[in-house]
């Protein structure tokens, strides 16, 4: 049996500090773009460059600098939306914890991690993890913005600390001192990740 390997492409979003992700298979040549952002021509040259089949548009939180760009992808590529509904309404997937989302022969699975949004996801394929604005490289996301919840925001960044310590992660702002990390580095260099306890974390976060 063949493993396919997915190949993840991160993205600088042109005039921003976000990225975007191509996911592709390369056994199929199907995709899935994350993220497009304020200028979402940056993942489109990344698709077409590659020659792959943009099936999926996925966006990890509802905030304007990660989804303004859905239209103009979709309407190039003829990718279907999958978002989470308490922040992308009329996704033509709706994602919820456990969805698992087929890139070709690649299955992608959503985790709920919620707090800087309600609806923010992470996206999990081959041992790399998508964190959108939850948990950036020795930072993680804020949590003082409507709709967000510092608590969940804590019991959300525990989760993926618990994922294993060669786990790849991408997130959706260059805003550390590397642009990819791994869950081993940012349990020893995030210190939002060492906090011992509820009470402390909020205390770091939002004081």
């Amino acid at each position: 049996m063949v493993v396919t390997s997915a190949v993840i492409e991160q993205i600088p979003v042109a005039g921003t500090d976000n990225f975007a992700y191509l996911v592709s298979c390369p056994e199929t040549g199907w995709a899935m773009g994350v993220d497009p952002g304020m200028s979402p021509a940056s993942l489109l040259q990344a698709v077409h460059d590659k020659g792959v089949m943009l099936d999926l548009l996925v966006n990890t939180h509802g905030h304007h600098d990660h989804i303004a760009g859905n239209a103009e992808v979709m309407a190039d590529t003829g990718a279907r939306l999958a978002a989470h509904p308490d922040d992308v309404a009329g996704a033509d997937i709706s994602l919820a914890d456990g969805t698992v989302l087929q890139v070709g022969r690649l299955a992608v699975q959503v985790l709920h991690t919620p707090g800087h949004t309600p609806g923010s996801v992470a996206l999990y394929v081959d041992g790399a993890v998508i964190t959108g604005d939850t948990l950036f490289v020795t930072r993680c996301g804020r949590a003082d913005l409507p709709g967000s919840d510092p608590v969940a925001m804590y019991r959300s960044l525990g989760r993926l600390a618990q994922l294993p310590e060669e786990t790849l992660v991408y997130p959706g702002h260059d805003y550390g001192p590397q642009p990819v990390s791994n869950i081993a580095f940012e349990r020893a260099n995030n210190p939002y990740l060492q906090c011992p306890d509820l009470e402390s974390f909020l205390k770091l976060r939002m004081g």
